[in-house]
């Protein structure tokens, strides 16, 4: 590949170089407004300068013309001064991510810049047509200008469009206007512990009433750990095995302001286990249920858990294990794709810690925060 800069008092006029020696096959890696000359710093004059590039590779078809042989070897009047080592291995850092950009580049059209922040995108693991419909509104909102945004700017604007596409949901914790909680999601999932941080915050913060009801009876060691919160932060428990065990244990806790329901973490892919659910807990009562996910698994089986509690009203989403990843995307795919809050995220095991409300800078500042580190 060949990278070469061009400058010249107009973008037409840089842009003739750029054809006449590279031809018209030519990439347009960066373009920029640069002072040239003067005296003293003054009387400096504006140019425009271009970074272009011609891949090295034989195009398809029409076999390039080679390049006119001179009849003399070009003659350097004067010697050109060596450049240190840190000013070579920065140049040579930046044509690695120039390359980079544009090995990666595949089927998008975006300019190197917008599409480094598509591919960061998709490394965060946003759906590629969210992420195109990101970067094609920025793209539009520069559409007039003469020449290509700086990175910062093109990542600020990402930011806001990310923001604005979160505007018209809610996000918000338990707000407690509700008696009765449910949380339901998948085994492994971190239901348990998500629970008793609610329920830590719930009685330090808000000074409610608690109370822990848990139907997850397949599995010893989660009404076990259940049961050992119960007694760190005196709560009472009741464990219900049956339908009837639920309804009694709710009216055996009619005194008290907030009871946090536990329910069996099963394989959600199969319907049978949604029927169970629904058979174990009164879903006709006065509640909210929150669906506990982590942001560990794969978007596409994320997104396809969600639809299969389509039967069951779901308040909102807490997404648990953020501190275990560095991809954030699904939490920006969740919310719009489903138009639902994301009501808590969780970094850790402490309990009453690691509990943190979101907001969509939360989530822009999460997807976006890492794009300094590549």
């Amino acid at each position: 590949m060949k990278v070469k800069k061009y400058v010249a008092p107009t973008m037409p006029e840089v842009m003739n170089q750029v054809r006449k020696e590279l031809g018209s096959e030519a990439v347009i890696l960066n373009s920029k407004e640069v002072q040239h000359g003067g005296v003293m710093g003054f009387f400096k004059k504006k140019r425009i300068e271009v970074v272009a590039a011609l891949d090295s590779e034989p195009l398809r078809g029409d076999a390039a013309k080679p390049a006119e042989r001179k009849d003399k070897p070009a003659i350097l009047k004067e010697p050109v001064p060596l450049k240190n080592n840190d000013e070579v291995l920065s140049e040579i850092k930046h044509l690695k991510k120039i390359i980079g950009q544009i090995s990666k580049q595949g089927d998008t059209n975006y300019l190197p810049d917008y599409n480094f922040v598509f591919q960061h995108l998709l490394e965060q693991e946003i759906e590629r047509d969210l992420a195109a419909e990101l970067i094609d509104s920025v793209v539009k909102k520069h559409a007039e200008e003469e020449l290509s945004p700086a990175m910062d700017r093109i990542t600020n604007d990402v930011r806001d469009e990310i923001e604005s596409r979160l505007a018209d949901i809610t996000f918000e914790g338990i707000t407690y206007e509700k008696k009765i909680f449910h949380f339901i999601g998948p085994t492994g999932v971190g239901k348990t512990t998500t629970l008793a941080k609610i329920a830590a915050e719930c009685m330090l913060q808000d000074h409610k009433k608690v109370a822990f009801i848990t139907t997850d009876t397949y599995r010893i060691a989660a009404v076990e750990q259940l049961k050992t919160y119960a007694r760190i932060l005196d709560i009472p428990i009741e464990v219900a095995y049956t339908i009837e065990d639920y309804k009694e244990a709710v009216d055996k806790f009619s005194s008290y302001d907030v009871v946090l329901v536990d329910t069996a973490g099963r394989n959600f892919r199969d319907a049978k286990y949604i029927n169970e659910l629904k058979e174990s807990i009164d879903i006709n009562l006065d509640i909210e249920t929150y669906l506990v996910l982590a942001l560990t698994a794969k978007p596409k089986d994320l997104s396809e858990i969600y639809d299969q509690f389509y039967q069951v009203p779901v308040k909102g989403v807490i997404f648990t294990k953020i501190d275990e990843t560095k991809q954030y995307g699904s939490i920006f795919n969740i919310a719009v794709r489903k138009q639902i809050g994301i009501s808590y995220i969780t970094n850790g095991q402490d309990v009453p810690d690691d509990l943190m409300p979101v907001t969509p800078a939360v989530i822009s500042d999460s997807i976006m925060g890492a794009i300094d580190d590549e």
